[in-house]
């Protein structure tokens, strides 16, 4: 049974994050809050912590993986970005929108779509991910929690803790924190493209 941690969503407890971080570097999975539901999270180099995160979505080899970030200084070294993608990054985060790029040579290739080489990036809007990124100082590998056969995140950590408590190594309770998923944007092209709208609004994509 998976480890279950209740810390504050206004003001997460340093004791309590670092025992979360400390289970992300043993390569343990764990379900966090985000600002547009939970997530599951594991240490960039964890494989086989990606390959459970794989197992519990039974998500095939063309999904992107994305690497959740506590704020931009991180994104030209997993992401290519021109200096107007950039703007509108800026201008989105942090917040409910997951952005697809094409990635670095410091991306692991089994991270990557395996024909596009792209990644998916962001910033989530929540203090309890954004504790646990500045303690852990870097990325989150990260996939939402929307289990098989369903079309929105888990919200519950009672109720992700009851159905996948054998299979996750920690539980963060950090309340409700909403049901939507991302808006995805597709940046790799010359205009954005929105792969998927969710709770992020696109109103800034039609701006001339």
């Amino acid at each position: 049974m998976s480890r279950f941690l209740q810390i504050h969503p206004d003001n997460p407890q340093p004791r309590l994050i670092d025992q979360a971080v400390e289970i992300i570097r043993q390569g343990g999975v764990v379900a966090y809050p985000t600002d547009s539901g939970y997530a599951l999270g594991c240490h960039l180099g964890d494989k086989a912590a990606q390959e459970k995160i794989r197992r519990i979505r039974q998500l095939d080899d063309k999904h992107n993986f994305t690497l959740v970030c506590r704020d931009l200084s991180e994104l030209a070294t997993y992401a290519k970005v021109d200096n107007a993608a950039y703007r509108l990054i800026k201008s989105l985060t942090p917040g409910p929108y997951t952005f697809i790029l094409s990635a670095t040579r410091e991306v692991p290739r089994r991270l990557q779509n395996p024909k596009r080489k792209t990644i998916g990036l962001r910033v989530p809007d929540n203090r309890i991910a954004q504790a646990l990124l500045d303690r852990l100082g870097e990325p989150l590998m990260s996939s939402t929690l929307i289990l098989p056969g369903e079309d929105m995140p888990m919200t519950d950590p009672y109720d992700i803790r009851d159905t996948l408590g054998n299979q996750l190594d920690l539980v963060i309770d950090g309340g409700y924190c909403g049901f939507e998923p991302t808006t995805v944007i597709d940046l790799t092209g010359e205009e954005p493209v929105v792969l998927r709208q969710g709770q992020g609004s696109v109103e800034a994509l039609a701006s001339p």
